[in-house]
């Protein structure tokens, strides 16, 4: 049925989101969800939900997650934008706000849905190389652009800049928007959200996925001075006026309500990952330094045998083949026991013979 496809379906390179199996007894370490769930509050709100109402149409403006955020982040309702899952909301920025004549600039290893949008939305776009030990540098994005997009910590390495670093690119550009996509942000990096009064020039990207432990209920925001917010908005009425559902509102709001789940349940993952980090170290493995829910290991085995004998045992992590990531393995932080479990199979591996696995380098 291609005959009916617009030219531009056929130049596509749609993005391939994270396995997710159904096997029983898996530990998935894959797609960097949180291994704890929501506030009860949480579920408290989704339960005292009317089912007659989904005859209604949700509020399109999502009024009181607007202004939950606001508060949260000492802002007021026009600097807040929201949409279904930061996915959604990346694709109105770089429709929004990304077509200009001049290109684009994105880090070489990142998120790998940024490519993605720039190929759907005609954006020209130029990859910032990371320098030899995978850090991003922000004196390297010196050249004329229309925009700068990084995710901070960065995916899916999960190195961190500093706020300081932020504000140094933005006082370098002040004629350039930055986007920070901040998706992995409550896991130990310094957020930019502080920096929005004083440059008009900043958009914040945030999720309520990972550290709000609500990937499946699909919310996302942004946060910035009125004027791109405004843009963000005339895009996305122009589009699907209604992106959350009540469900989705009323998740988003009752975790709001609950910092302190929220807080403790940051700190055990961090907790956890500076274990398993560790633990990984005495494996032989690289491991580069995270402020996210994940880890960036190698190993002298090849990262792809390594991948396949985990999935052996039903363990199931993130490898990103090819060019300089092909080394590399991109492993969640679950709870204690999934990460005992993950470290007991790679102990087992790496001692063992090298019939079964061959070197990488």
């Amino acid at each position: 049925m291609s005959r009916f496809w617009s030219p531009l379906v056929h130049r596509l390179q749609p993005y391939t989101p994270g396995e997710q199996p159904r096997v029983e007894g898996m530990v998935k370490l894959n797609t960097n969800e949180n291994p704890y769930g929501p506030s009860p509050k949480v579920r408290q709100a989704l339960q005292a939900l009317d089912s007659d109402e989904l005859r209604l149409y949700p509020d399109p403006n999502a009024t009181a997650l607007k202004a939950a955020l606001a508060q949260r982040f000492a802002l007021t309702p026009e600097q807040v934008f929201v949409g279904n899952g930061s996915d959604e909301v990346l694709a109105h920025v770089f429709h929004a706000l990304f077509q200009h004549e001049r290109p684009l600039l994105m880090p070489d290893i990142s998120y790998s849905f940024y490519p993605t949008y720039a190929r759907l939305y005609g954006v020209e776009y130029r990859q910032v190389p990371l320098r030899e030990d995978l850090r991003l540098a922000v004196e390297d994005y010196q050249e004329p652009a229309a925009a700068i997009i990084l995710p901070n910590p960065n995916a899916p390495t999960g190195r961190a800049i500093s706020r300081a670093e932020v504000a140094q690119l933005l006082e370098a550009h002040p004629d350039t928007l930055v986007v920070i996509d901040e998706a992995y942000i409550d896991f130990g990096g310094e957020s930019a959200v502080g920096l929005i009064p004083h440059f008009d020039n900043l958009l914040v990207v945030q999720t309520f996925s990972k550290s709000w432990s609500l990937a499946g209920a699909r919310v996302g925001f942004a946060l910035a001075q009125a004027p791109l917010i405004d843009a963000l908005e005339r895009v996305k009425n122009s589009f699907n006026s209604y992106p959350l559902d009540r469900w989705a509102q009323a998740a988003a709001l009752a975790a709001l309500s609950d910092p302190a789940w929220f807080a403790r349940c940051c700190e055990l993952v961090v907790s956890e990952r500076e274990r398993v980090s560790a633990a990984l170290g005495r494996l032989g493995f690289e491991v580069l330094p995270s402020a996210a829910n994940f880890v960036f290991v190698r190993h002298a085995l090849a990262a792809r045998l390594l991948l396949q004998a985990l999935r052996e045992r039903r363990i199931y992590v993130r490898h990103f083949a090819g060019g300089r990531t092909e080394d590399w393995l991109r492993i969640s932080i679950g709870r204690p026991a999934e990460n005992d479990a993950l470290l007991a199979a790679l102990q087992a591996m790496v001692g063992s013979a090298p019939d079964r696995l061959e070197t990488a380098r």
